[in-house]
Parts: structure tokens; C-alpha cells; sequence
């Protein structure tokens, strides 16, 4: 099959596209003809040699988000037969024209997408809908705070949280306000160097019952002072940085709740938790049309290096693509 190898870590030039060995799936696990796959920042880190693929399996392939088709089955797989339209998460491997993975943290590929577009969901999706919701208690009727809204899971996030009937502000650069909006967020919020707390402050003077934050560094005592009395903030991400002053007499005022979460490193039984809840109380979402992914460029896999480079730039809204094989 072919796949992105890293034999060295460093700047997109480091991303190779050679054939190596298909993977072999056991008992439970479904090999998977991947359609498309899906940047994340997970995957710049691991590029850069700062965030590897906690199983290190060698030869060393990035991506963490796929969908395709089932090729074949291990012996024990009950749920899924070939030829069925699938997408999941795994924790690396997924930019290759083959994956293997469990079958329980596969998910079906919602009726009405398209399977290229699909690869878009999986990631930012399970990772807003935990964050938010598993993790942060959003209900209906309350506020979410989320950062970097535009990103993948900033434009999951805003879906997630009118589907269930909250009310979310976001945080982006003035340039992406416009798309924040149209997915139908309730308060959008200019980033530094405007001071977006101020507005929040005035527009939601009780506090955000629910921070979802990809950023960090001096986003962190923002957040502290954004959240509200027994608010909970989720930390998905740093983007800004980890390490930063922290005000903990604020928080123990307020008695909030900071939660620090990643899905790679999970145990598998955790992923499968979280996955078989998501397939039962939020694909439904995909079918009704509440919910769709939202893609800012597809790039063929001969390009990987230049969708990284996209990334890295800051430049899209919502998902970069990346195509593998027959769509």
C-alpha cells in the first residue's frame, strides 16, 4: 500500500510518500480501504518529532482520521461486512491507502455524505461533542465558550451546541468571523490582540458554563475569568503554548472545574465508550442534516506537504482533506 513515512522529523518536506507493507488485522479489527484522511494539528506535532504515536509502530505513519471502505474482516468481527462505508479515528497510520482498526471504534459513514467528505468528521466531531459535552455538561439553554472557531473543532462545536439547544460564543480572527456566524454562532468574539474578554464579559455577564480550549497560553487566565461560578474549562489543546501563569485563587473562588483531556492516548476501551455513544446519539445529526463537515480545501495525496503547509499557516476554516485512493 502507499503511505506517509517519516524517517525523520521536521518541516513538510520530511512527509514521503512510499509503498510499504499492508497492515494485518486481528481477530476483532476491520482493514479499512481508506478514501480520504484529515489534518489535525496532532499530526504537525508528530511531523515536528514533538508528539508520537503512543503505540510506536514502525514504520512510523501519521494521521489520525479516515474514511473508506471495509476490505476485510478478522475472524471474530460481527458488526461490519465488506464493502460497508465506514470512518473512525485511530491513534496514527491513517494517511495510507490501508488501516487496520477495532471494529468497535468504527462508525458508519452517514447516508448523504460523501465518503471523501466524510473523513472530515470523525476527529473534531468525537473531540467537541466529549469536550462539550461527556466533559464540559453543556446542556440546553447554557453557554459554551470555544476558541479558535473556525478551526475544525471550533466549526464542530457551534453545530454541536444548537443541535442540542445551547448557546455558544467563539473566539477567531476577524477574517473567519463571517463563517462563525453563518454556522450559526450566538456571540463571536474578535482574538487578541482585541480584547475579546471585555465583549464577552459584557455580552454574558454571568460567565460561560462550558470553555472549550485549543489555545492555551494567555488564553488560560482569560478563561478563568470568562467561566462561570462552578463552570467547567476543557483543555483540548495548546496551540499558544503550555506553560503559563495560572491564577488558582480564581479558580478555587469559583469554584470551576479544569479538565485537561486528549482521545489518543486513551485506552481502547475508553475510545470505544466514547465512540459507540457518539454513533448512537450524534450521527443521527449527519442524517437529519443538523450537523455536516465542514471542509476548507481538498488536497490529492501527492500534496500532503503543501495541505500541511495550509495548516500550519493558519489559513483554512473548518477541515483540510486529503484524498488516497477511490472515493
Amino acid at each position: 500500500m502507499r503511505a506517509v513515512v517519516l524517517h525523520q522529523h521536521g518541516g513538510p518536506e520530511v512527509l514521503t510518500i512510499e509503498e510499504v507493507a499492508d497492515p494485518a488485522p486481528g481477530p476483532d479489527e476491520v482493514l479499512v480501504d481508506v478514501a480520504a484522511t484529515a489534518l489535525n494539528r496532532a499530526d504537525l506535532l508528530q511531523r515536528k518529532g514533538l508528539y508520537p504515536d503512543p503505540r510506536r509502530l514502525q514504520p512510523e505513519i501519521p494521521g489520525l482520521e479516515f474514511a473508506g471502505t471495509v476490505a476485510a474482516v478478522g475472524t471474530r468481527v460481527s458488526m461490519w461486512s465488506v464493502g460497508d462505508r465506514v470512518m473512525g479515528i485511530e491513534a496514527g497510520g491513517a494517511y495510507a491507502s490501508r488501516i487496520a482498526t477495532h471494529e468497535r471504534q468504527l462508525l458508519p459513514v452517514p447516508g448523504g455524505v460523501d465518503l471523501v467528505d466524510a473523513a472530515a468528521i470523525p476527529e473534531v466531531f468525537l473531540t467537541a461533542w466529549d469536550a462539550l459535552v461527556l466533559q464540559g455538561g453543556l446542556t440546553s439553554g447554557r453557554w459554551a465558550l470555544v476558541h479558535a472557531g473556525a478551526s475544525g473543532v471550533g466549526t464542530a462545536a457551534i453545530q454541536l451546541a444548537k443541535a442540542i439547544g445551547a448557546r455558544i460564543a467563539v473566539t477567531c480572527s476577524a477574517g473567519k468571523a463571517p463563517a462563525c456566524r453563518d454556522l450559526g454562532a450566538d456571540l463571536v468574539l474578535e482574538r487578541s490582540p482585541h480584547d475579546w474578554l471585555a465583549d464577552a464579559r459584557a455580552a454574558v455577564p454571568q460567565g460561560f458554563d462550558t470553555v472549550l480550549d485549543v489555545i492555551g497560553g494567555d488564553e488560560v487566565d482569560r478563561n478563568l475569568q470568562a467561566v462561570a461560578t462552578k463552570g467547567t474549562i476543557v483543555q483540548v489543546g495548546l496551540m499558544g503554548g503550555g506553560t503559563t501563569p495560572v491564577n488558582v485563587g480564581l479558580l478555587l473562588a469559583k469554584r470551576a472545574t479544569w479538565v485537561g483531556t486528549t482521545l489518543r492516548t486513551r485506552p481502547i476501551e475508553e475510545k470505544v465508550g466514547v465512540t459507540r455513544r457518539f454513533a448512537a446519539e450524534v450521527l443521527p445529526l449527519f442524517e437529519s442534516g443538523a450537523l455536516r463537515p465542514v471542509i476548507d480545501r481538498v488536497y490529492p495525496f501527492e500534496q500532503i506537504a503543501d495541505a500541511h503547509e495550509l495548516m500550519e499557516a493558519n489559513a483554512n476554516t473548518g477541515k483540510i482533506v486529503v484524498t488516497v485512493g477511490p472515493g
